[in-house]
């Protein structure tokens, strides 16, 4: 049996803030997303560090749940600017990014430094969410699987004991932001390739591990994605900004179910 078949795996839907909103936006964001709750499928939002606080006080109680876009390398100490996985645990975050492509190319995040945030996320009980993608100029050269390849075996010695305690979302880099979304075509083929890797490389729960997809996604497109068999769900950057757009996605999740 096909490992994308072997296993339930309920959806995702995370919405990535990045690095937007003001305290009464974020208000009435949360409210919206509260008002609408109990959510037909788990859902969580992570927002720039500042509203952190903010989302574990509106969102408590809910079952939406909270999370960081980043997590430091470093268990504490002389970090100035960084923030560590025992503090943001603190505030009741469920899961971290990681690896986010923009990490990787606007701050030179390196996989090495990836796989310590995972580690250290881990480590205080968190779920990495760990991001991988080619860019354009990878895909055109036929380079994805090279490139999804080596970020993925690159953290896979600290996954493997995990117990499927972590979740993937491949990010095509050139459809963050751009408007242009992968085909159900190369979702899928991306998806299926992670999770094949992850059974070869013998990491715990590798067939219950959910992989997210991230690239605009939008209410007109999630339905497709979300109802390819090794897509769990979405990492959604632009459109958890909207309310509605936001909670669309997540019933288009919900008919995967």
């Amino acid at each position: 049996m096909p490992a994308s078949l072997a296993v339930r795996r309920p959806p995702l839907v995370l919405g990535n803030w990045k690095m937007n909103c003001d305290v009464a936006f974020a208000e009435r964001l949360l409210a919206e997303l509260v008002g609408q709750a109990p959510l037909p499928v788990e859902v969580g939002v992570c927002p720039p560090y500042p509203y952190l606080g903010l989302a574990a006080a509106r969102l408590a109680g809910s079952g939406i749940g909270w999370g960081a876009q980043d997590v430091a390398a470093q268990a504490d100490g002389a970090f100035t600017g960084e923030v560590s996985s025992t503090m943001l645990a603190d505030l009741g975050c469920r899961w971290t990014l990681v690896g986010h492509s923009e990490r990787r190319t606007l701050f030179g995040e390196t996989d090495a430094l990836v796989a310590a945030k995972v580690a250290r996320a881990l480590a205080a009980g968190l779920v990495p969410v760990v991001c991988v993608g080619e860019t354009r100029e990878e895909r055109e050269q036929g380079d994805t699987e090279a490139v999804l390849s080596r970020q993925l075996d690159a953290v896979t010695g600290e996954l493997a004991q995990a117990g499927g305690r972590f979740v993937l979302a491949y990010e095509p880099v050139w459809a963050i932001g751009t408007g242009l979304t992968a085909t159900p075509s190369q979702a899928q083929s991306a998806h299926a390739f992670l999770r094949t890797r992850l059974v070869q490389a013998d990491v715990s729960g590798a067939a219950s591990v959910r992989v997210l997809y991230g690239g605009s996604v939008k209410a007109s497109n999630a339905g497709a994605l979300f109802a390819l068999p090794d897509v769990d769900g979405g990492l959604i950057g632009g459109a958890s900004l909207v309310g509605e757009e936001f909670l669309a996605i997540v019933r288009a999740a919900a008919r995967r179910c």
